[in-house]
């Protein structure tokens, strides 16, 4: 009897592939062995590109003359410390005793990457039908169901393709330009960090987030502040006051005044006081007043980047730090794939949800968890996720938002503390979404002060949550005023209902008496600087930063980078040092070395710095990934970019 060849991305899923078949295997060197399986693993990348001196010894050395260098054949080594697991699998295709191979890897394009390198290396027997396995969590259920609706192998060489495009794009761009750049510039980048020797790493990805970073860095190092003076009413009776600040409209007679810095505020301290002395002993009358509810969803839930951000925000580590964490989670068997863009679920999913709730429910013994549970099932909260905003089938590629399986719970008490906190903020994300919205009762009114020729309006809004709905599980930060004369703004934790109650108690073209009016010094402030996870959300929405509308809308969802590399790149920058991660804040700055770099790439190839060359890029092995461009074609314009751009850096030097 035949047996069926099963390869997963590292022992521990191995273990978990053959827990999940429910089968008897013996532990041999590097694989797991039944009657009717056999089971290996790869240990991460087995496979790689070769270097260009592999393909002539001359172009180890860098010089111009080999440059650029674009194999039309392109080379493949196995990497020296796995050769021996490499061996294992290549000889288990070619038993005589294998009748079907199942590729089990990580469910993504890298995932795909790694798999299909080891089968082009090993050449497994072409009459051997070679099976695809796609999961989205590694519960049984969810395993059995992978290997059971398992698809051929060729319904993912588009995704094959699209991965192949980018390790080559990756390295005849790094190889090129690294070497290009550093020939030209290598010496002065030398002198200028007082090095004997310095060579220039750019890439596709790294490059662009480099020079996000440093763009950032010079706009709030060259930030000026600005002073302003705004004016602010005290309006009502003594018991019942209530603050407004004043606005320019069309009927001031300060409008499109020189002596303004904005619609709010003064140049100069003195003619703010100028003008509260013209407003002396005017009075004022509410000319608008509107009332309205106002409901507010939960957000949407979690895909890598926007927990990479939460868990630099709340626990100040690193991207790579949180996916390693999410990953070992995933493992788990306590949340679903962690290498996601999507936010939102697949109506498939969602028919199914209660099967994560229910699990959840009984396995999950947090006491907070369990109390909004509880209310969920006393208050009758839906489960019908389908029409929601949540559930989304076009905003989905290769797998779902990050949600817990409501499984796993034999594995939780044994985790460290910070990964059982991140499981928390992953489970609350998914439970807000079954809670009914925040509803808040808002006032917003405009008062007018009229004088000989013009009138002066004031501004103000009250507003307070009547309903916490979702908030009970997601807690929004302690209530601060706006800076537009709002009051009471998430006004939910501290009980300052009387605002609004003051304002609710007024009526339309009612008289109300002026107190007093103050000057409120105010100052511009720069941009923030970048942590290690708002970067990450900067390249994944990367596509925002284009001026361009219509190419803007073509890369819409496309970013920089992946969410699977995206916190390597970062590594990376701060392991070659361009880049500096502040330990307890994790605020990024580059260092003097990173800005040299970025003046020099600026100086001559500006186009890598934007996020519109390397997001359209990304762009065009999404299309290859979905058949809508064959990868010839790709290789065609990249081969091209790489020529032309040459071309120009070798005529300026």
């Amino acid at each position: 009897m035949g047996k069926k060849l099963l390869i997963t991305e590292k022992p521990s899923v191995a273990m978990e592939f053959a827990k999940a078949l429910k089968i008897t295997t013996n532990r041999k060197n590097g694989y797991l062995e039944s009657n009717e399986w056999i089971i290996t693993w790869c240990v991460g990348h087995l496979v790689t590109m070769s270097y260009p001196d592999k393909y002539d010894e001359k172009l180890k050395f860098w010089r111009l003359d080999t440059l650029p260098f674009i194999p039309k054949e392109w080379k493949y080594e196995i990497i020296p410390n796995v050769q021996n697991q490499f061996n294992i699998i290549e000889q288990l295709m070619h038993r005589e005793d294998i009748e079907e191979i199942y590729n089990a890897g990580d469910s993504g394009r890298e995932g795909e990457y790694i798999q299909r390198l080891v089968f082009m290396m090993a050449k497994p027997d072409p009459k051997i039908k070679i099976k695809r396995v796609w999961i989205d969590s590694q519960t049984e259920e969810e395993i059995l169901r992978g290997i059971r609706e398992a698809k051929d192998e060729s319904e993912y060489d588009s995704l094959s393709d699209s991965a192949y495009l980018r390790a080559k794009e990756d390295y005849l761009i790094g190889i090129n330009f690294s070497r290009l750049l550093s020939i030209i510039f290598g010496r002065r980048l030398a002198k200028d960090i007082n090095e004997e020797k310095a060579s220039i790493s750019v890439g596709r990805v790294m490059t662009c987030v480099l020079g996000m970073v440093v763009s950032r860095e010079r706009e709030i190092r060259n930030f000026v502040k600005t002073k302003y003076y705004k004016i602010v009413g005290e309006l009502g009776e003594e018991k019942s006051s209530f603050k407004a600040d004043w606005k320019v409209t069309e009927k001031s007679e300060l409008w499109e005044s020189p002596k303004l810095y904005n619609e709010t505020g003064f140049k100069k301290e003195d003619e703010a006081k100028k003008f509260i002395m013209s407003l002396a002993g005017k009075k004022a009358k509410i000319a608008e007043l509107k009332k309205t509810k106002q409901k507010e969803n939960a957000p949407l839930l979690f895909n890598l980047a926007e927990i990479q951000n939460e868990c630099t925000k709340r626990f100040k580590i690193k991207p790579d730090e949180t996916l390693e964490i999410i990953q070992n989670l995933y493992e788990k068997k306590l949340v679903t794939y962690p290498r996601t863009d999507a936010r939102v679920l697949s109506t498939a999913v969602s028919k199914e949800i209660t099967k994560n709730l229910n699990g959840i429910a009984k396995g999950f013994k947090n006491e907070e968890i369990q109390g909004y549970i509880k209310k969920m099932a006393e208050e009758k909260y839906s489960t019908n996720l389908a029409k929601t905003k949540y559930v989304n089938d076009s905003k989905i590629t290769d797998h779902y938002a990050i949600i817990p399986t409501g499984q796993g719970y034999e594995n939780y008490n044994s985790l460290p503390q910070l990964q059982k906190y991140i499981y928390i903020v992953i489970v609350k994300r998914f439970l807000a979404i079954f809670y009914p919205p925040a509803q808040y009762n808002k006032i917003q009114m405009t008062i007018e002060i009229e004088k000989d020729e013009s009138i002066e309006t004031f501004t103000t809004t009250g507003k307070v949550c009547v309903d916490r709905g979702y908030l009970e599980i997601l807690k929004p930060n302690e209530s601060k005023k706006s800076t537009n004369g709002e009051q009471n703004v998430e006004n939910i934790e501290n009980n300052k209902e009387n605002d609004l109650e003051i304002l609710s108690k007024l009526k339309k073209g009612q008289e109300i008496e002026v107190k007093n009016y103050e000057i409120k010094e105010a100052e511009t402030s720069p941009p923030s600087r970048y942590n290690s996870g708002s970067i990450i959300l900067a390249m994944e929405n990367a596509g925002k930063l284009i001026e361009e509308e219509e190419l803007r809308e073509q890369i819409k969802g496309a970013g920089i980078g992946t969410s699977a590399t995206r916190g390597e790149i970062i590594k990376k920058l701060e392991k070659i040092k361009y880049i500096e991660i502040n330990t307890k804040t994790q605020i990024v700055t580059p260092t003097k070395k990173g800005e040299l770099i970025y003046d020099i790439v600026n100086q001559s190839m500006p186009d890598m710095l934007n996020p519109k060359l390397t997001a359209s890029w990304e762009k065009g092995l999404d299309l290859v990934a979905k058949k809508e461009i064959e990868p010839e074609e790709f290789m065609i314009k990249l081969e091209k970019y790489i020529n032309s751009k040459f071309n120009r850096l070798i005529v300026k030097m």
